[in-house]
């Protein structure tokens, strides 16, 4: 009798077992809410909406459709093209720095070979020099270092306020008044990324992570007169090989004062092909591997040539359009309100919480980087230093007391309050909103300050300037002249800023059109 139990049991184990291999497996149909609802399934789950996708999509791409998950030749056209589209924009906005100087090198190279010419200002910058927002006040001097073939020494003269930066715009060292040297000058020697020897004695060594770099200082006006600061650069300024140390080649300086050239970067597809020139010339240790990556992605990458098809040019020259459009609105219409000095005010600047680096609590503030790139040049933590009596404050300003563009057919006043708080002296500069340089037009200098030998002060300390294409009655020497049809925007510099600066216990007037 046991044994027949037994029996009858493996037979009902036999049937079930076979009934379980013929039952038909059910697919998993999506429901209305887009959940995937497991149904006849011997291990099934209830599939979460958030990770699967529609067959059919409306994005702004147009409709994207898929087959149980699986793009179709069109959408997988679609996507890539708009990847390859958001790399080219993000490259553009990302790598402008090395842009940049790309363009300052072509220009100095127009004038003599590398680690031996300096081309200076003697008679100070002038519109007809295209340079991100320089001023008309300092005597700017700028050479190009190359190390490619050892160390170069830079003797910097006392009383000058100079920088080196690499390739990539990131900051190597500061000579002269915010150097090592404290303005009393002395010899800096600058390493190749790839220094092994031993460092000499009597130097202030430092150590590029590039194999091109900008030096750049600027020396200062003597009573209005800036032959005094030229004379000191152009006596005791040398750049030389270390090689050659025991016997110095001379460094020829250019004055450029009044000449027509160009320094500022590209922004169309020539930029990709400006940035290809840094990746390929120098080591890749010197740019992060996530900025390597993006450029790659578009096919910059050292070794390789950049010689994109006619889909891919296509693709980055709309990029750079668009990265283009996108630089400005970011500057000109900034959304960092961060950036702003005061409430509700014109007046601002893209160093966002003071870093150089563009950093906060670990963050990098991608559009104050970018902002500043494509309006200025030049990085130091000088620039960013907020101190008492040194340095320079600076404050920008792209449109009036209205939140209107500056438009160069109307008229303008700006009321500076009494005691202006600049220990050295003030200016005002006026730039092109489409060259980011000095706005061109019958003056010379597009600008004015507190070195204006006749400028008017008024009987409290204030000061009221005025823009326009032609003087109000009786303001000439508190105007700056603009031009119908031609947008541009305005920069206050104080030099030796004082104590109401910071504490905003001063503030500019709002630029007010005159009607």
């Amino acid at each position: 009798m046991k044994k027949i139990f037994i029996s009858v049991i493996a037979m009902l184990l036999l049937l079930l077992l076979a009934c379980s291999q013929n039952t038909k497996t059910e697919t998993a149909t999506p429901t209305e809410s887009g959940k995937t609802e497991a149904t006849a399934y011997k291990f099934t789950t209830e599939i979460p909406a958030a990770i699967s996708i529609p067959d059919k999509v409306e994005t702004r791409l147009g409709t994207l459709n898929f087959k149980d998950g699986f793009p179709d030749d069109s959408t997988v056209q679609k996507i890539y093209d708009n990847l390859d589209f958001q790399r080219g924009v993000q490259a553009l906005l990302t790598a402008m720095p090395a842009a940049s100087l790309v363009a300052q090198r072509t220009a100095l190279r127009k004038f003599g070979p590398d680690n031996q010419t300096v081309i200076i200002f003697e008679t100070l910058m002038d519109s007809r020099s295209l340079f991100l927002t320089a001023n008309t006040e300092s005597i700017y001097a700028v050479a190009w270092l190359n190390l490619k073939d050892g160390p170069v020494v830079v003797e910097s003269p006392a009383n000058t306020l100079g920088l080196i930066d690499d390739f990539w715009f990131h900051y190597v060292a500061d000579a002269g008044l915010a150097g090592p040297d404290k303005g009393k000058g002395g010899k800096f020697l600058f390493l190749p990324p790839d220094y092994k020897g031993t460092i000499p004695k009597g130097y202030f060594a430092f150590k590029s992570n590039t194999y091109n770099n900008l030096f750049g200082t600027r020396g200062f006006v003597v009573n209005g007169d800036p032959k005094p600061g030229v004379d000191n650069i152009e006596k005791n300024l040398r750049i030389y090989p270390l090689a050659q140390a025991a016997n110095p080649p001379k460094t020829n300086f250019f004055n450029v004062s009044g000449k027509s050239f160009n320094t500022i970067h590209s922004m169309d597809f020539s930029f990709f092909e400006e940035v290809n020139q840094v990746v390929q010339e120098e080591p890749n240790e010197a740019m992060d591997p996530e900025t390597l990556g993006l450029l790659a992605s578009i096919g910059i990458e050292k070794g390789k040539p950049f010689a994109p098809d006619e889909r891919m040019k296509k693709i980055l020259t709309e990029a750079a359009v668009v990265g283009n459009a996108t630089a400005r609105a970011n500057a000109y219409r900034s959304r960092l309100t961060e950036s702003f000095f005061y409430p509700n005010s014109a007046w601002g600047t893209p160093f966002v919480g003071g870093s150089y680096l563009f950093e906060r609590n670990g963050v990098r503030l991608l559009d104050a980087r970018s902002y500043m790139f494509f309006y200025a040049t030049g990085i130091t933590p000088a620039m960013s230093i907020q101190k008492v009596g040194a340095g320079s404050a600076y404050a920008a300003a792209f449109v009036d007391a209205d939140k209107k563009p500056f438009d160069g057919s109307r008229t303008y006043q700006l009321h500076l309050p009494p005691d202006i708080p600049a220990r050295q002296f003030w200016s005002l500069v006026l730039y092109d909103n489409q060259t980011r340089s000095m706005l061109q037009t019958d003056q010379q200098f597009p600008s004015i300050g507190s070195q204006k030998k006749d400028i008017v002060i008024n009987s409290d300390k204030s000061v009221d300037i005025f823009f326009g294409p032609k003087s109000p009655a009786g303001k000439e020497t508190n105007w700056v002249q603009t031009i119908p049809g031609k947008g541009w925007n305005v920069i206050l510099r104080l030099y030796g800023p004082s104590q109401p600066w910071f504490d905003k216990t001063w503030k500019p007037g709002e630029i007010v059109e005159m009607k």
